[in-house]
């Protein structure tokens, strides 16, 4: 498919189809060996955690992780020095018999830009702090005076270029939302236009420089945020006839379940579209453990356009640049202004004890239930019956076959039965469609139907756009149904924990960041691979990294560098294990000030590298204390907490 008139002037247009999954066709940019866009596959890549001045060990990691799959391996340069050695650190990995393309990770300094340029194969520039200095400040431009500074990062810029034309070097244009340069700040804002403008910015000195081995990127710690910068920049790409590759990625994701659901649904949203060419997963992990999870990202995609058919989208009521949650109409706690329900299936006999993977534990002695931050609203029994009074926060769901209106239960059709029932109930009334029985009939008895909430599924392994299509086509006939999203896994690429958690986050986290779903129903067919743990932790996951429903600590943690200044990973686990009862407060944990000072807008609390033992404490964006001891850093980091307000002692 090739990009139409049509397509470039669609104000709202960002991929080639919202149905049909088509990869969005980016120019062939040579990376070493390794070609990247075009009708090469999606690559995977990492970067290197260990101190660059340290040879043996940075050679050491990178091979590790080229034996795990690692196409690409980053490596960070932040002075002159950490340039130079790139140069003994390629010829070791070269000597070890190993092809794999590096990449020089630049911030703050261009001249280790230019140095790295001539030795490496690809480098990564920051438009964000490459030719301008973050101090918070606005200042309002004319429009002379930003042509002005625009001239001045192009004299800074140029000499990069021009040496990366010589050498055959490529570059990804990296912009970063947590490090937006004031400039950029002052004229748009702190949004994905903003993110969007500071990397064309750039990319327009390349191309009248007649340079276009570029690579762009748009990364977030917010899922939501980066969804909507990649979108806006394929549509402005589009708008000027440029088609340049994307690297994907959600920056400073955290660690364990949190970091692979989080990546997961930013970079599993844009892949659904056609989108990306190559993808990192930044965990606070060691790097080689990132690779099989962006495998398995990309694994679902080598066949994806051989799926069902799906008709048309001919016009989306979906904003894919902000968000704005679909109005529905409430049925006691399902539907706008509500948060997202939860509903799950028990598996075996259903006891008291049964349900505490679920969120809820029962106390014999006291004759007391427990309820947890993270317990389901919902639990489908199907045709069985209960022998034991329930907490009553939890509600029950039974097919409607066994249903009596005597029942405190909800009842449960399929949408054929539920047409020949004649059914009417003064409660909550659950119906199970698919796309293709979303017909007049149905619809126009959902929408008489005053506690009709409907249960969407799909069988379709393009299943994100077959139920997106499901929400247009309620949309253009006026039904505002709630609407839960049931997801079913059992095929054997779904047989494990990590490829349920991964695929059932881009399913419904992609439809989630564009306000579509008042509710969550996840299943999973083999028992032996994914426990009921499992399917909870991951519905309210999906949930908390698309920010429609907080139910615990958010960790904005970055995947460590060579620029860390201390241990993230032990770091992380010990702020976590201190504070991860604190519901709703979002804590920054950064190793250095690359990104650190613009993520503390996104976070209550931040932890930030400032210096070799050092921490720096922030509030938001604004820093408390300055230079702390790494010992007793974390106790100073409660403190904080604990003055903000925002402290609450651990149960």
């Amino acid at each position: 498919m090739s990009i139409t008139s049509d397509l470039l002037v669609s104000p709202g247009k960002y991929c080639y189809s919202l149905t049909e999954y088509v990869r969005f066709k980016t120019r062939e940019v040579n990376i070493g060996c390794v070609p990247l866009g075009g009708d090469n596959p999606i690559r995977v890549q990492s970067m290197t955690t260990t101190d660059t001045m340290d040879t043996e060990g940075t050679v050491a990691q990178s091979i590790r992780m080229i034996r795990a799959g690692c196409e690409y391996v980053r490596i960070t340069a932040p002075s002159q020095n950490e340039a130079r050695n790139l140069e003994n650190i390629q010829k070791k990995i070269r000597a070890a018999g190993y092809t794999t393309p590096l990449i020089a990770d630049i911030h703050y300094t261009p001249n280790a830009a230019e140095i790295a340029a001539r030795i490496v194969e690809k480098v990564r520039v920051n438009p964000g702090n490459y030719a301008d200095k973050k101090k918070f400040q606005i200042i309002e431009y004319t429009d002379a005076q930003y042509a002005e500074e625009l001239h001045r990062i192009r004299d800074r810029f140029a000499p990069l270029v021009e040496i990366c034309k010589e050498y055959g070097t490529a570059m990804r244009i990296g912009t970063n939302h947590g490090s937006l340069s004031d400039r950029i700040m002052s004229r748009f804002g702190d949004t994905p236009l903003g993110m969007v403008e500071s990397a064309l910015e750039f990319a327009r000195i390349c191309i009248d420089l007649n340079y276009h081995d570029i690579v762009f990127s748009m990364k977030a710690s917010n899922p939501q945020i980066m969804v909507q910068a990649y979108r806006l920049l394929v549509n402005k790409m589009m708008a000027e006839g440029m088609n340049y590759p994307l690297h994907l990625g959600v920056t400073e994701a955290g660690d364990g379940e949190d970091g692979r659901i989080k990546s997961a649904v930013g970079i599993g949203a844009l892949l659904e579209d056609g989108l990306g060419d190559t993808i990192r997963v930044s965990l606070t992990e060691e790097p080689e453990a990132e690779i099989p999870v962006a495998q398995t990202l990309v694994a679902r995609y080598c066949n994806r356009s051989d799926h069902a058919p799906i008709p048309d989208i001919q016009t989306s009521h979906i904003d894919p640049f902000s968000y704005t949650r679909r109005a529905t109409r409430q049925i006691e706690k399902i539907g706008k202004p509500s948060v997202p329900i939860v509903i799950t299936t028990p598996r075996g006999a259903i006891t008291p004890e049964s349900l505490r993977p679920f969120g809820y534990s029962y106390d014999a002695a006291l004759d007391k239930w427990h309820i947890a931050d993270m317990a389901v609203d919902f639990i489908n029994i199907g045709d069985r019956t209960l022998d034991f009074e329930l907490p009553g926060t939890l509600g029950v769901i039974q097919n409607a076959r066994v249903w009596s209106p005597a029942s405190t239960a909800y009842p449960i059709f399929s949408a054929t039965a539920y047409l020949q029932s004649n059914h009417t109930a003064d409660r909550i009334t659950f119906i199970c469609a698919e796309l293709d029985g979303l017909d007049a009939p149905l619809i126009c008895a959902l929408k008489a139907d005053p506690y009709a909430v409907l249960v969407l599924q799909t069988h379709n392994t393009h299943a994100m756009p077959e139920l997106r299509r499901a929400f247009c086509l309620l949309a253009n006939r006026s039904c505002d149904i709630p609407v839960v999203i049931r997801r079913t896994y059992g095929a054997t690429m779904y047989s494990t924990n990590d490829a349920f958690m991964l695929y059932a986050a881009t399913d419904c986290g992609g439809l989630l960041v564009d306000g579509l779903g008042d509710g969550l129903w996840l299943e999973h067919q083999y028992s032996d691979q994914t426990d009921d743990h499992t399917l909870t932790r991951t519905a309210f996951g999906i949930l908390q990294a698309t920010r429609t429903r907080i139910s615990k600590t958010e960790y904005i943690s970055c995947p460590s560098c060579g620029r860390t200044l201390f241990d993230l990973q032990e770091t992380t686990a010990l702020i976590r294990s201190h504070t991860n009862h604190l519901k709703g407060v979002k804590i920054g944990i950064m190793g250095c000030i690359v990104n650190g000072p613009g993520e503390m807008a996104d976070a209550d609390y931040g932890y930030v590298g400032s210096g070799p033992g050092k921490i720096t404490l922030y509030k938001g964006k604004d820093i408390v204390k300055r230079n702390i001891p790494t010992e007793g850093a974390v106790g100073e980091l409660i403190d904080l907490i604990r003055a903000g307000g925002d402290w609450v002692e651990p149960a």
